[in-house]
């Protein structure tokens, strides 16, 4: 690796590029192309322009080339997406990239250090911004092309795991829950002789309750014969401490896993009358405000974890109760039921009170038990592949910054890791 690095201004290396204005009336709720806002840049579009406008922008105006880094200029500034060359638009001032020259910095090293965040925010009227002469001055410190290479290498290495540990978690998700449809909401669960029991002609008793047929042997239950479920204590903000036990809240629960690295923590001595709610590993954890219902798995890595307001703990009263738990707690008629029966003039939420009141369909409790052999196995491997890609971001982020600034630099010829002495 080279120990010369070099430090431009970004508007040195390239110019600031945008797309072209679109008009609102020149959108549309469906269409050819989706447009991307800024409340919409990085996820799913809402909008729409027509293939023939934006084969006329592309061609007469500035239009990102595969690879190049399109930065969020307005709202949650510095959030980047890398262009995958698919057709699409992006709202112009909002969205911008550097029109780079690749001879002096890649955009695969570009990319990761802007992850670096070092935007300079400037108060807009309303909202954040980066204007364009923030981004031309911002000072990007590189080295030659070959180490940026390597740099770049090593980082998206990491994170080519990380995605492929989320798609097969996105599959395996499929899969349990496919299975649960089948087993509990069309009641096509393997009869004695393993074939579907619905389809293949099982006893269907109707249900006067349910106004529907169910299974023979099915019981119209409370959740509470199921799950034992605990609402948070409530910690008040004088009982914090720099350095207790992590305790959780709604924040906590980001895209159905737990994120306690930023959690607030509560003092030592306060543990010992809250042991009752500390948490344990493979309960699952819901959301009682705000986006009701969003849920996670505990793993061993979170713990000592303790119980807070705003968020309630679910643990299976029998072990093989536990499979049926995680997916029934993200189920349409769970979630459901939450909407129907949450109070609050202003915000929404539940509570046990509310929890009491639910009842569904529920099986004898040999199907449980064949249920948690068979999709358990599912629910391991996604707590595997959640743990490895906590461990595998804690590495990026760690080598991030000492990559940029040649703390550690990387053997070319087998991609080694090696510090600088200082």
């Amino acid at each position: 690796m080279s120990d010369i690095f070099k430090t431009s201004r970004l508007g040195e290396l390239g110019k600031v590029s945008m797309c072209k204005r679109v008009m609102k009336h020149q959108t549309s709720d469906s269409g050819d192309i989706p447009f991307y806002k800024i409340s919409t840049f990085g996820g799913i579009s809402d909008t729409f322009i027509s293939n023939k406008l934006y084969q006329s922008f592309r061609e007469k105006y500035s239009y990102p080339k595969i690879g190049d880094i399109l930065i969020s200029a307005a709202g949650t500034i510095g959030k980047t997406v890398i262009f995958n060359g698919e057709p699409s638009y992006f709202q112009d001032s909002n969205i911008v990239w550097i029109a780079n020259d690749e001879k002096k910095v890649i955009n695969g090293f570009l990319y990761y250090y802007y992850q670096t965040e070092p935007w300079i925010a400037t108060k807009g009227s309303t909202i954040n911004r980066l204007y364009n002469e923030n981004i031309r001055s911002l000072k990007v410190t590189y080295p030659d092309i070959s180490t940026q290479k390597q740099i770049a290498k090593v980082l998206s290495g990491l994170d080519a795991k990380i995605e492929v540990n989320n798609k097969i978690n996105q599959e395996l998700e499929t899969m349990a829950r496919t299975l649960y449809d089948y087993w509990f909401v069309q009641f096509d669960f393997p009869d004695t002789n393993g074939n579907p029991y619905k389809s293949s002609g099982g006893k269907m008793v109707y249900n006067e309750e349910l106004k529907r047929e169910i299974p023979e042997g099915w019981e119209l239950k409370l959740i509470g014969n199921y799950f034992d479920y605990l609402e948070g204590p409530g910690i008040r903000k004088f009982n914090y401490s720099d350095d207790g036990h992590n305790f959780i809240n709604i924040r906590c629960i980001k895209e159905g896993d737990l994120d306690v690295s930023n959690a607030t923590k509560i003092k030592n001595e306060l543990i010992n009358n809250l042991s009752h709610f500390l948490l344990e590993e493979n309960d699952v954890v819901v959301s009682t405000s705000g986006s009701l219902g969003r849920s996670a798995v505990v793993r061993k890595e979170h713990l000592p974890l303790l119980l807070n307001t705003s968020v309630i703990r679910f643990r299976p009263i029998k072990s093989y109760y536990h499979s049926f738990m995680v997916i029934y707690l993200k189920s349409q008629y769970f979630l459901g039921k939450l909407t129907q029966l949450a109070t609050g003039s202003i915000q929404k939420n539940f509570g046990p009170t509310h929890l009491n009141q639910i009842m569904d369909c529920m099986p004898p409790d040999s199907i449980f038990s064949n249920f948690q052999k068979m999709v358990s196995p599912f629910l391991n491997k996604q707590i595997l592949n959640k743990s490895e890609n906590q461990r595998l971001t804690e590495l990026r982020d760690w080598l991030l910054p000492m990559l940029m600034n040649g703390q550690v630099s990387v053997l070319e010829e087998k991609n080694y890791l090696v510090g600088r002495e200082n």
